[in-house]
């Protein structure tokens, strides 16, 4: 339950830093962080974590974060019926919105 509390705790910034992602500064947030954040997930759901990495692609207005990792663990990421990814979209998006982005999420084949 440790890992939910800080979780949640970088995600709602109640540890003092950024309510968007949970940087230590306000106003110091940005794409990056939110990268670092979706890797951090990441790496808890799958076997192999070392073989996960996420790569952050700017497109002018939009981002895109991609996540690659073993074939094996492309479905604990995606989760049964894609809700596992679906909620991380939404995590994205939303702290995405308070830094004025449009950030999406796909796993790469």
């Amino acid at each position: 339950m440790g890992w939910f509390k800080s979780f949640w705790n970088k995600l709602t910034g109640q540890t003092g830093g950024c309510t968007c992602c949970g940087c230590t500064e306000p106003g110091t947030c940005s794409a990056e962080s939110l990268q670092a954040f979706v890797e951090y997930v990441a790496k808890l759901l799958v076997d192999a974590p070392e073989e996960v990495s996420v790569q952050l692609e700017n497109n002018g207005e939009n981002s895109t974060l991609r996540i690659s990792c073993r074939k094996d663990d492309r479905g604990k990421i995606i989760g049964k019926h894609g809700k596992t990814i679906t909620a991380i979209r939404s995590l994205v998006s939303g702290a995405a919105g308070r830094l004025r982005q449009r950030i999406s999420v796909e796993v790469v084949d």
